[in-house]
């Protein structure tokens, strides 16, 4: 957009000059907007969650969570391992990144990822009461988990990909950031069981998992089928999804 803007030169005899001249105005913030992707409500048939907002991370910590998801059996299916470097996707105020720290032990490093500032602040408070210095802390995008590439060894995500507004954008930086041998290992609450008391959208079936991650250049590794709540998936990279594109 050109703007005309006038200038008034008041000299020594009180004589005005108007002076015109055009400028161009800078368009920063409409190249903003359309560099950031649009964000979906619905992916492949399902129903996008909203994201559980800081002033609600009391629930991470639920007394009632080592029942429902037994998170320390979770994390031994994990196998990590001293000088691991390991990806706490959508990490909150660090529930599992503390006690992936030292699992992968002083060589390792547990990158903790979030897109909430303020659960990024929390974490660092609780690292540094806990004296934990291999954790990298990381705020992302909705779109971008800002990982460098070919960098992570393992990608934990516990109940947050249904959340992702920007699925495919995520799943492809996820497919670039792991190493080659890389796994993301995926947990999401169980939309088969009506057992599991929580909110539909929420949980998901093994089936749109994997409907969703075979389209986006994924293949199943392992699963494991015993935690109360949840399914417990490992996803590789499908390297013959790249000649298929």
């Amino acid at each position: 957009m050109t703007t005309v803007i006038l200038l008034s030169i008041v000299d020594e005899s009180s004589v005005t000059v108007q002076l015109a001249f055009c400028q161009e105005q800078p368009k920063v913030n409409s190249l903003a907007k359309l560099e950031e992707p649009k964000g979906l409500t619905k992916y492949l048939g399902r129903r996008i969650a909203q994201p559980m907002g800081y002033s609600h991370r009391n629930w991470l910590s639920r007394p009632e969570r080592i029942q429902e998801e037994n998170p320390q059996e979770m994390l031994e299916q994990l196998n990590l391992k001293d000088g691991l470097v390991v990806c706490d996707l959508g990490s909150g105020d660090g529930y599992h990144t503390v006690q992936m720290s030292p699992r992968v032990g002083p060589t390792g490093k547990v990158v903790a990822v979030d897109i909430q500032p303020q659960m990024l602040q929390a974490l660092s408070r609780r690292l540094a009461e806990m004296k934990l210095e291999n954790v990298d802390t990381v705020l992302g995008e909705l779109w971008d988990p800002k990982l460098q590439e070919k960098s992570v060894d393992l990608v934990l995500m516990v109940d947050v990909y249904h959340e992702f507004s920007h699925p495919v954008q995520m799943l492809s930086a996820l497919r670039k950031a792991l190493k080659p041998n890389g796994l993301i290992a995926l947990v999401e609450f169980r939309a088969e069981d009506p057992t599991v008391l929580i909110r539909a959208e929420h949980k998901m079936t093994k089936a749109q998992i994997l409907k969703e991650y075979t389209a986006n250049g994924f293949k199943v590794a392992k699963e494991y089928d015993r935690l109360p709540w949840q399914h417990l998936m490992f996803m590789q990279r499908d390297e013959s999804w790249d000649d298929q594109k």
